[in-house]
């Protein structure tokens, strides 16, 4: 169980095994990454930061988010879940959004919404 100060509930891990990707796909949204997160996915890949920033990134503004893919209507996924898997494909690197869910500032006075969008909350 993983706990985080100043929020009202814990995370049980072990529900990612069953919950089929809820945290990555959804409506389109950012997954924002930072200039070393992107370092680290393109080694992870064997790509250089060109290659990798052509085919994987979208810049909004001053920021990037890596770029989504639509699996249905009105649901996408980040680029990196194996929809077939249903899991990250680059999970060793995954950009720190991704890390520190469901620990989001915007959940924390909105538990409804974490426990609609995640299954390992308790």
């Amino acid at each position: 169980m993983i706990s985080k100060e100043g929020y009202n509930y814990q995370f049980n891990p072990l529900a990612c095994n069953e919950c089929g990707g809820r945290c990555c796909t959804g409506e389109s949204g950012y997954i924002w990454a930072k200039y070393a997160e992107i370092e680290a996915m393109a080694e992870f890949l064997n790509l250089s930061i060109e290659e990798f920033a052509s085919k994987y990134l979208k810049k909004v503004k001053h920021r990037y988010s890596l770029v989504e893919k639509k699996i249905d209507e009105d649901n996408y996924a980040c680029i990196f879940f194996d929809t077939t898997k249903a899991q990250c494909s680059i999970y060793e690197v995954r950009p720190l959004q991704c890390r520190t869910f469901p620990f989001w500032e915007q959940f924390k006075n909105d538990e409804d919404e974490v426990r609609k969008e995640c299954p390992g909350i308790i």
